[in-house]
């Protein structure tokens, strides 16, 4: 039994396309499970006027209280009877053959539980860009085959790569990643499925574009705008606290998120030594001396031991950047 599970919320603009998607797949899905946060416009009318002509169930629930997309997908979940779940946002469109391509993936594939793929991204009025998913987050041939060879944790310990809207999992594993945590504000619910499963080598990619992700104003998951690089000499001039509020923030989170990976049983301790190292190097980073001179001695022995690779890919942008200001 193949379920989709579908969170909505104020989602009547681009429901019905996403809708449409579904019905028209390859391989049919056997029902649509829905948890409604709140909405306020027309979006449990477009189910139900579509729920009176598809061919499988449409189960909607509606929360009493707004739970925020972590918590709402959580309960979505929880409610799915089928032995496989397509995650789905409301204001995309999938491809024909979304479901047939994931499916059949994770029946070939036994010792998989969950399975992502790439997206062409489309704008407000479905139109397709030049844009994907992974060409956005860089997710290139290198990542990949890093993936491939059993590092995807350690992708994973430095960002966002597995967008929910494009994974598909086996229900047999939810019972290992629920709840799902809610304290750490960037590990939403699809960045810790695949944290966690990445540690058991149980997640995989297929690569290839099989659903077309939207990207608008008013969506409340998404990349947003770039952020620019810091110019050197807005570098000279702002204040430190400004420059360090980020990295003392990225050294909370992996202190938090180590904290509650260790809890798990199933997760290989030895797997989390990369993750102390980069909670670690940004400590380090948040609390050099004040003094220029003093910092170098701090500076040059993670230069030394290569991680500075934990800040940026181009690592000397970082260690200038801590010598400077």
């Amino acid at each position: 039994m193949i379920s989709v599970a579908l969170c909505t919320y104020n989602g009547e603009k681009y429901l019905p396309e996403q809708l449409e998607s579904i019905l028209s797949q390859t391989v049919p899905v056997n029902e649509i499970v829905v948890c409604d946060d709140g909405s306020n416009d027309a979006t449990l009318a477009v189910l139900q006027k579509f729920a009176s002509k598809a061919p499988f169930p449409i189960r909607v629930f509606q929360n009493e209280v707004n739970l925020g997309s972590t918590k709402n997908f959580e309960k979505c979940l929880s409610l799915c009877q089928g032995d496989y779940i397509l995650l789905c946002d409301q204001d995309d469109r999938w491809r024909a053959d979304r479901v047939e391509k994931q499916i059949g993936y994770l029946r070939e594939h036994p010792d998989t539980d969950a399975v992502f793929s790439n997206a062409i991204v489309i704008d407000g009025n479905s139109q397709p860009t030049p844009a994907t998913i992974w060409g956005e987050i860089e997710f290139t041939e290198l990542p990949q085959k890093r993936w491939k060879a059993g590092k995807a944790h350690e992708i994973l310990f430095g960002g966002f790569v597995v967008t929910g809207a494009t994974l598909a999992l086996r229900r047999s594993c939810l019972a290992r990643l629920m709840p799902f945590p809610v304290h750490v504000p960037k590990l939403i619910h699809d960045a810790w499925i695949a944290l966690v499963l990445s540690l058991e080598r149980k997640i995989d990619f297929i690569n290839e574009p099989l659903i077309f992700y939207r990207m608008h104003e008013s969506q409340q998951v998404g990349f947003g705008a770039k952020v620019e690089p810091v110019r050197l000499k807005d570098r000279l001039r702002r204040d430190r606290n400004e420059k360090l509020a980020p990295i003392r923030e990225k050294a909370d989170d992996a202190l938090q998120v180590h904290a509650l990976l260790r809890q798990l049983p199933f997760v290989p301790k030895e797997k989390l030594a990369r993750l102390n190292v980069r909670q670690r190097h940004f400590q380090l980073r948040a609390s050099l001396p004040e003094n220029r001179l003093l910092r170098v001695p701090y500076i040059l022995r993670e230069v030394m031991a290569g991680r500075y690779q934990h800040s940026s890919k181009d690592w000397w942008l970082p260690a200038l950047g801590d010598l400077l200001e």
